[in-house]
Order: structure tokens, then C-alpha cells, then sequence
């Protein structure tokens, strides 16, 4: 329990940093993308090189196995990553182009004011300064009612191309 507590006592987000063991590269496998119908839908893949299978008449070649990369940016040699600074907010610009929500002007619960605003806590904020958004009056801006309308959001697509392409490319 001590150990939890010192731990605990000296995190502050000036020291906050990925563990190195999530962003190695993983043996044997190189992320890749598959693109969408634009260039924001971008679907993370891992493509896993297997060895050669020995036969009595040589090395025969055994072809790479694609699988979803459920790593995030972590595993993308190309990004820098800062926890302090949050995820990159993939689906934001999809839910802009809906038009269908708004920016909430700030906090919304007691708590999160309350908790926002003790001093004794601001040593362990980040820099993520992103506002939560609320559906707009009379919108519905879950999945299924856009699948009901017919409409086939970069979600939708994602997800789509996420699920057939495992193992086929």
C-alpha cells in the first residue's frame, strides 16, 4: 500500500510519461494503413511476418498475417507521443461535418467544477483543454439513427473496413 502511495504522491504532469514498453516496436510486425474513402478514415492494421517453414527441399515462405491494431498511435513509429497532451481526437472532424452537435460552454456537474477548480489538484491536470459536446436540439446523433436514415458515417466505414480487410490483404 505504501509503495501505491509514494507512487501516487509523486505523479505530477510534469513527470507523466508513456512506459517505453508501450511504444516498442513490436517483433516481427510493422503497423500499416488501409485508407478509406477519404484520407481521414484511416484503419490501423498490423501486419505479421512469419518465418519460413523448413522442409526436407528448403525454406518455404509462409505470407504476413494482417490483423486490427488495437495499439492506437503508440505503436506508430511516425508519432510522437504525450500523454499529457491526450489522444488525437480522430472522430472529431466527423462529428463537425455532421452539423448535429454543439460545444457545451464548460462543465455541466458540480463535481467536475468543484474538482476543476481546487488548487490542490492542478499539479496533476494535463494540457488537454478539449470541450465535450452535446447533441443539438431535437438531433439524435447515436449510429443506429444515422443507419436507419441511410446514411453511412466514416464510423460506419472504419469499422467496415476494419472488419474485412482481417487477414485478407
Amino acid at each position: 500500500m505504501n509503495t501505491i502511495v509514494s507512487k501516487l504522491e509523486s505523479f505530477t504532469s510534469e513527470t507523466a510519461q508513456v512506459d517505453q514498453a508501450a511504444v516498442k516496436p513490436l517483433p516481427n510486425s510493422r503497423k500499416i494503413y488501409i485508407s478509406g474513402s477519404s484520407s481521414a478514415i484511416r484503419v490501423p492494421m498490423r501486419e505479421i511476418i512469419q518465418t519460413d517453414t523448413v522442409t526436407r527441399t528448403g525454406a518455404e515462405k509462409n505470407p504476413s498475417i494482417y490483423v486490427y491494431d488495437t495499439s492506437g498511435p503508440y505503436t506508430d513509429p511516425n508519432i510522437a507521443i504525450d500523454i499529457r497532451d491526450g489522444l488525437y481526437p480522430l472522430r472529431e472532424q466527423w462529428i463537425e461535418a455532421r452539423g448535429d452537435t454543439e460545444l457545451l460552454s464548460g462543465l455541466t456537474s458540480a463535481y467536475s467544477r468543484e474538482r476543476s477548480n481546487n488548487p490542490k489538484l492542478s499539479e496533476l491536470r494535463f494540457n488537454l483543454k478539449r470541450a465535450s459536446r452535446k447533441a443539438k436540439s431535437r438531433s439524435n446523433v447515436t449510429q443506429m439513427h444515422y443507419a436507419r436514415q441511410g446514411i453511412i458515417t466514416p464510423e460506419m466505414e472504419f469499422i467496415a473496413i476494419r472488419k474485412i480487410s482481417i487477414g485478407k490483404l
